[in-house]
């Protein structure tokens, strides 16, 4: 009989996600009304995947050793910039899309420029970005101006359903989750963030472009949160300021608990995505059991310490048997 293949330590830290989020499930298919519904879980898939989508780009940018902390307050400057090119420019909403996602990818590219020329820490640069962009969304509204009254067709992106039960914003995120895991995990181009991650200087020795990979990773987020902003805005209905707040911390907390060092060179896209499963079921789940909506943010926390503590032992166990067996060969 052939051995059966080892997990990997990652590997093992996933199937520990899996096992939170089906206890989970269990959990508040008990305790929630309506929770263990066909119709819910895509509600829950509906209300997640600005959050995912973001979550999804911050994934290289976390495997390079960087850091994306503007990309809440991108959201919300593109929602804005989308909602002036519409109402006050009287542009097409296909048109002011294009638009608002061309500024995403400037605002990357901006982010980018700063990383990779002026060799500035990533935190910094973002850091200062997202007081930039959000200040940018609150000056062109003064702080009160609204867009509403989208077009129907707009909206749809939103609201709307595909056959009359799949709602239309998941397609977007299920072709966006394939072209990340794809591009992180299928291409050379992709393995490339994993080595920026792991030692910068020696990826360039090997005659790597860092600085590309890392500028078109900054103004991928930057797009995609461009995208995101257009699928929020159709899903409440009006463009604000205000919109995208806290999603950065949000999209870092799932791709850290999806397995992903903080410190580069180690995660996957699929580990991701469940910590984006993990988080929204967590929220939806505790809405519909009539719990304190402060819970989430304690639970979240603390979920996010119990298992980065459960993938600290599973690293120490393995760590125990690989010298328990290297000691048994040395003997014999």
């Amino acid at each position: 009989m052939k051995p059966r293949p080892k997990l990997t330590p990652l590997a093992r830290f996933e199937t520990l996600l899996a096992a939170v989020l089906l206890i989970e499930i269990l959990i508040f298919s008990k305790t929630g009304a309506n929770f263990a519904t066909t119709g819910n879980m895509f509600e829950v898939l509906r209300l997640s995947t600005e959050i995912g989508l973001l979550a999804l780009v911050m994934t290289p940018i976390i495997l390079t050793g960087g850091i994306d902390l503007s990309v809440g307050s991108l959201l919300g400057l593109c929602a804005i910039l989308f909602g002036k090119f519409w109402r006050d420019a009287h542009l097409p909403p296909a048109v002011a899309a294009l638009c608002a996602l061309l500024a995403g990818a400037l605002a990357g590219g901006l982010n980018a420029l700063l990383i990779t020329r002026l060799r500035l820490p990533p935190l910094i640069v973002t850091l200062g970005s997202f007081s930039l962009f959000r200040g940018l969304a609150e000056a062109i509204t003064r702080g009160v101006d609204n867009f509403t009254n989208f077009p129907k067709s707009f909206l749809f992106l939103g609201q709307g359903y595909f056959f009359g039960w799949l709602p239309a914003q998941v397609p977007v995120l299920a072709l966006g989750a394939v072209g990340v895991w794809l591009l992180v995990h299928r291409t050379t181009f992709g393995r490339s963030f994993r080595a920026i991650g792991f030692s910068p200087e020696g990826t360039r020795y090997a005659g790597i472009p860092v600085e590309r990979r890392l500028t078109m990773a900054y103004m991928l987020a930057g797009v995609v949160s461009g995208l995101a902003a257009l699928i929020y805005v159709a899903r409440v209905g009006q463009a604000k300021a205000d919109a995208g707040t806290g999603y950065e911390l949000l999209a870092i907390t799932a791709v850290v608990l999806g397995g992903a060092s903080i410190f580069g060179g180690s995660g996957t896209v699929h580990g991701t995505l469940l910590g984006v499963a993990i988080l929204a079921v967590l929220k939806i789940g505790l809405t519909l059991s009539d719990q304190p909506s402060e819970l989430v943010g304690i639970l979240t926390g603390a979920l996010l310490l119990a298992v980065l503590t459960g993938d600290v032992v599973l690293k120490k166990v393995s760590a125990r048997r690989a010298m328990g067996s290297s000691v048994t060969v040395e003997s014999a």
